[in-house]
């Protein structure tokens, strides 16, 4: 099993002069931190207008500044919006590959739809189209980053001529694709598209359990047709976690935080009616936070022993990696710190040794069943050299031109009556 920390840069009213700055820096930190006691991923989210819920709009700015400050944790998106109205899909590949470069190939790249109003509405996206929205999208970036040159496409929300794209990626054809799943039904998408699944769910182990059977027994099917050039067999499910030797000071460090997550998730998701600029998620937290039932994510918050059990549960039943979310509510920068070295000190160690064992007993089943997968995969076909359309620059087309360019010691002029002729060397 592996580990990741999850980040939506949460930062609950009252605001204050420079609390943004020290929220972002607090971050980096602790990505630091995670990065020395040998925690595998960091995630970010990409969400825009979810005040106190995610400060994180441009999470390949934060990625980037974490890849350098740390040597080994791979940079995860989880996620970027695909929706073009969002990101226009060029733009993503192009960021995915400059972060993966910066990295030296520790980019993940996960994908998702979207699912707030706030947000959709606010880039006027339809969410009855945003499953297709994010297919297209996915399939046509990813088709950017593997192809020289992309022969281009005329799609349904948008279009594109031939272009090269560049950067490429470190990692080829591009680096592990995820898509975000919160349900069994996205789940099993995921699974279809070849995708890791990116399970933003509190589950308990034996509905895990189900979930990892299914996920698998797609991998291994027909039904298995990549979105992307590779094959990404994983499952993620994320939990709190606040790891201490007293059990009372875990929960009074990370219990409070961790219940807001859950409610300003589904405030802006499933419940809340939210005036931009003018409502307060914290105040309205507070008042019904001891009302607040507890879920699966729970149990990550104890003694070292206690989320040793917690996690040992999940990887019992097959799941690839746990990912904690510490930073949220109002926890304490040096708190998250402790909790982390804590952590990689007295409880990882174990589950690293067993999952170098695992992970390569899996590639090896796999391998066949990914081969075949991809053997299905429809491709967008490559355009011929001859075929591609030669781009003449603007001056060039412009029958007011009369410009002269040297080339090597020589003149190349394009005469002002014929804008259509090509220059000559003189």
């Amino acid at each position: 099993m592996k580990f990741g920390i999850f980040y939506e840069h949460q930062h609950p009213q009252p605001w204050s002069e420079g609390s943004e700055l020290k929220l972002y820096q607090d971050a980096l930190e602790q990505v630091e931190v995670a990065d020395r006691v040998g925690i595998d991923y960091v995630w970010e989210v990409e969400h825009h207008f979810l005040e106190e819920y995610s400060h994180s709009s441009a999470p390949e700015v934060f990625l980037a500044a974490c890849s350098q400050r740390t040597r080994r944790i791979r940079l995860g998106h989880g996620i970027t919006l695909m929706p073009p109205r969002y990101n226009h899909p060029a733009r993503v590949a192009e960021r995915i590959a400059a972060l993966d470069l910066v990295s030296a190939g520790r980019c993940d790249w996960g994908t998702g739809e979207s699912a707030t109003a706030v947000e959709m509405e606010g880039f006027g996206i339809d969410p009855n189209e945003k499953t297709a929205m994010w297919q297209e999208a996915t399939e046509q970036a990813a088709n950017m980053l593997a192809m020289r040159p992309y022969p281009g496409y005329a799609g349904r929300y948008f279009d594109m001529p031939t272009r090269n794209l560049v950067p490429k990626p470190v990692q080829k054809p591009h680096p592990p694709l995820w898509m975000a799943c919160s349900k069994r039904e996205t789940i099993h998408r995921a699974a279809r598209h070849g995708m890791g699944a990116l399970t933003f769910a509190f589950i308990e182990p034996e509905l895990a359990r189900k979930w990892v059977d299914e996920y698998y027994d797609i991998i291994r099917s027909s039904a298995c047709v990549p979105i992307g050039h590779t094959v990404h067999p994983n499952i993620a499910i994320v939990s709190g976690m606040s790891c201490h030797a007293d059990e009372d000071e875990a929960v009074r460090r990370g219990l409070d935080g961790f219940r807001f997550f859950g409610y300003s998730l589904g405030y802006y998701g499933i419940f809340g009616a939210h005036e931009p600029g003018v409502a307060n998620v914290w105040k309205k937290f507070l008042a019904v936070k001891d009302t607040l039932p507890d879920n699966a994510g729970r149990g990550g918050i104890g003694t070292p022993a206690q989320v040793r059990a917690h996690i040992k549960a999940y990887e019992d039943v097959g799941i690839d990696q746990v990912i904690f979310i510490q930073q949220c509510g109002t926890n304490r920068h040096e708190d998250i710190c402790d909790s982390l070295r804590a952590f990689g000190d007295q409880v990882l160690p174990e589950f690293a040794e067993r999952d170098r064992v695992r992970e390569a007993r899996k590639q090896e089943e796999l391998a066949p069943f990914i081969e075949a997968a991809l053997a299905r995969k429809p491709r967008l076909a490559p355009i011929a050299p001859e075929a591609v359309a030669t781009v003449e620059a603007y001056g060039r087309r412009s029958a007011a031109v009369r410009a002269t360019f040297s080339d090597r010691g020589g003149a190349i002029s394009i005469p002002q009556s014929d804008p259509a002729a090509r220059p000559a060397a003189e």
